[in-house]
């Protein structure tokens, strides 16, 4: 088959369309043919040679897909070939085949269209075990959540407005944050000349994925018995935490990956998408919560959206790359 693949760590230009070896499924897997998938941050730090896959997975690129099922391997139950569906991945999601667990995968959600589906289960699986698992998001709450116009806060500002929350976001242009305000979001803050912690007064729970440029910021937002859950490290990977304040809040600090997860286990990647298909599905079904698009490319100009989404200023939502 071919596949989009990293020649060595760089740019965008190492990103290269070349014939690779065809996936087989083993046991509890199934092989998809491939219809689209969808470009993540993680995306770009694997291509600089910072976030190596998870021993055996693919080194294909990409951490989500939507296709059509190819075959089963030994053991799969409740998935027929020829069904259309998405999945979660460890890689491999630049590839026009590619093998997964059968317990990673999800049917298309009511109204959404096979290329489409690619944007959803790296998202929804991230904001729905976080959010909801993790921090435990109740109605009437206030959720914060960093970077509002990125793929991760689109759908997390929609999950938490459909739950009951109160939503604050951040993001860089009024543009961006009028947009956030159309999705849901009830206070909008303009990082570039605003202080969120001025603006939102107290958060309930924080989604980030700055990290350390703004941990402290962060806990200060924090309410009595607030949960900063900590997704990424866009803002650097070491901060200082004053823990007195912490201790006074009640607070905790939780950091979290999905891409390393085992598939089975009480923190597992089946048990996260079992929870995603069984109440966040139909959220989506019911147009409570939609998938943001801002642009579909054919996956060979994946060099160019790696540069877009690099950039960021352009892009609202998600990249998908169909084949």
């Amino acid at each position: 088959m071919h596949a989009i693949t990293i020649s060595e760590p760089g740019g965008p230009d190492v990103l290269t369309w070349a014939e690779v070896r065809d996936p087989e499924p083993g046991p509890g897997e199934v092989l998809l043919e491939v219809a689209a998938t969808a470009v993540n941050r993680a995306d770009l730090l694997q291509r600089r040679g910072h976030y190596p896959p998870p021993p055996g997975a693919s080194d294909v690129p990409g951490l989500e897909c939507s296709g059509t099922v190819a075959a089963l391997g030994e053991g799969v139950t409740g998935w027929q070939v020829g069904d259309e569906v998405c999945a979660l991945l460890a890689g491999g999601g630049y590839g026009e085949r590619v093998a997964v667990p059968a317990a990673q995968l999800l049917p298309l959600p009511g109204g959404v269209d096979l290329v489409t589906a690619a944007s959803l289960p790296e998202v929804a699986c991230t904001v729905w075990s976080n959010v909801v698992m993790v921090a435990g998001l109740a109605e009437g709450e206030t959720f914060l959540v960093h970077g509002g116009a990125g793929g991760i806060g689109t759908h997390a500002i929609q999950v938490a407005k459909a739950l009951g929350a109160r939503v604050a976001t951040t993001a860089g242009s009024d543009e961006r944050l009028r947009r956030c305000r159309e999705l849901g979001a009830d206070v909008t803050v303009n990082y570039r000349t605003q202080d969120f912690v001025a603006e939102v007064g107290e958060a309930d729970v924080v989604l980030d994925n700055m990290g350390a440029a703004y941990l402290g910021r962060n806990v200060d937002v924090l309410a009595r018995d607030g949960r900063l859950v900590v997704i990424g490290m866009q803002g650097g990977a070491k901060g200082e935490l004053d823990i007195g304040k912490l201790l006074a809040k009640r607070g905790s600090v939780t950091g979290t990956g999905l891409r390393s997860r085992p598939v089975d286990g009480p923190h597992g990647k089946a048990r996260i998408v079992r929870d995603v298909r069984e109440r966040l599905w139909p959220l989506i079904a019911s147009g409570r919560v939609r998938p943001v698009v801002h642009e579909v490319l054919p996956i060979r100009r994946a060099a160019e959206a790696h540069r877009a989404l690099e950039d960021g200023r352009d892009v609202f939502g998600k990249l998908v790359l169909a084949f």
